[in-house]
Formats: structure tokens, sequence, C-alpha cells
């Protein structure tokens, strides 16, 4: 990727842009848009003395970014959350050059399992988080469909599945107390099941997966 421009959509305060730039090099050039303006400060102020790395406040739906000038596009968990994902994917389609790559990172909310004695529970928290918390709760599974659609080409899907044991570490992730609240609140759990749920999530028994589709697409040349 030496002397590539790399495109995070969605780059939040920049965790991936650092690898982006070792990867392109002097000559590279990595620019990071995001509609966040903390994350963008903050992004910013990280990478201010790195000539190569530009952030830009921005919406991802609308680049301002010419057609055919982009290598690479890269985003990792943005998706599940946009008003039009595919509006966003058609956008990556437009600057791309011709065999440009754009690698999409989803999960597909559905493929959520947590370990409970009573099944109807672990159900019906993830019906709730399908329906109610995640915009886009089954991006994950769509991608390959929604490239094709914008003239893309779907070369490759990988299934990610993150496991977890440690139940802070879940916490950070699934916000565990926050949504079964809002769950019990909203009718999908009872008051008792939902104290029974928390009690359990906050054990040493913990079990939680969730699946997350990497879809490298490719702009045909």
């Amino acid at each position: 990727m030496a002397g590539a421009t790399v495109v995070d959509l969605g780059c939040g305060p920049g965790a991936d842009l650092a690898a982006f730039a070792v990867a392109t090099g002097p000559t590279g050039r990595v620019l990071g848009i995001d509609n966040d303006a903390q994350a963008v400060a903050e992004a910013a102020a990280e990478f201010a003395d790195i000539g190569q790395v530009e952030i830009r406040a921005g919406d991802i739906h609308d680049l301002d970014l010419a057609d055919r000038s982009v290598d690479r596009i890269h985003t990792d968990r943005v998706l599940q959350h946009v008003a039009h994902p595919d509006v966003v994917i058609g956008e990556a389609a437009r600057v791309l050059r011709p065999g440009g790559i754009a690698a999409f990172a989803e999960p597909d909310w559905d493929t959520l399992l947590i370990d409970f004695t009573e099944p109807a529970t672990p159900i019906a928290y993830r019906r709730f988080i399908t329906d109610r918390v995640v915009r886009n709760s089954r991006i994950g599974r769509q991608l390959p469909g929604l490239c094709e659609r914008t003239g893309l080409q779907p070369a490759r899907v990988i299934p990610v599945t993150a496991v977890f044991r440690d139940t802070a570490e879940a916490d950070r992730v699934f916000g565990f107390q926050r949504v079964t609240a809002r769950a019990v609140q909203a009718g999908y759990l009872s008051d008792a099941a939902g104290a029974t749920w928390l009690e359990h999530l906050r054990s040493e028994r913990l079990f939680a997966s969730v699946t997350l589709f990497v879809t490298l697409a490719m702009r045909p040349t």
C-alpha cells in the first residue's frame, strides 16, 4: 500500500489511522472523516505532527472527494449506525479508483449469543437489540448485496467471532445494565426476568459472542 490514498469513513478518534500511515508510507495519504466534533478534535490533535494524515469533519453519505481519487476505503462498525448504508457504500464506489478496494467490517446482531439457563431471555434481549437499539442490526449479512448493487465486486467475506468470558469487558461492548433496563421498559423482558438476567451477567459463568463480517469489495477495472 505504499503511496496509496486511504480513507477511513467514521474514523472516530483515529484508532486505525496510525496503522494506515505506516502502511502507506511518507508518499501516501491517509484521510479520516467523522461527523462527531469531539472525535474529530481528538484525532486531529493525535495526528497533528504526521503530515500524511488529514482529519476532516464531514458526512460520509456525501463525501467531498473527487471521483476515482482513492485507493482504499475502510469502515469498522460504522455502517450499523448510519441513516443510509447503501448511500455510504455508493459514495465509496464513486471515489474508489478502478481496482481500488473497500473493506467494510460490520456485525450482524442476530449472531449475538449469551449462555443462560432460560433460553427465552437471551432471545428476547437479542430481539430488543435488533429491533430497537442498533439501527442497521443485520448489516453484516447485507454487505455483499449492497456492494453489488452499488457497482462494487465482493471479493471475500471473512467472519470474525468475538468471544467474551469477562463480564466487564463484555459490558463495555454490550452495555448490559443500560440495555436491559431499556428492554424491561419496552416490555421485551419482565422486571423479574431482567433482574435475574443481570445477576447472571455479573457472574463468573458468562459466555457471550457476536460475529463481525468483513467484506472486501473491489471497484472493477
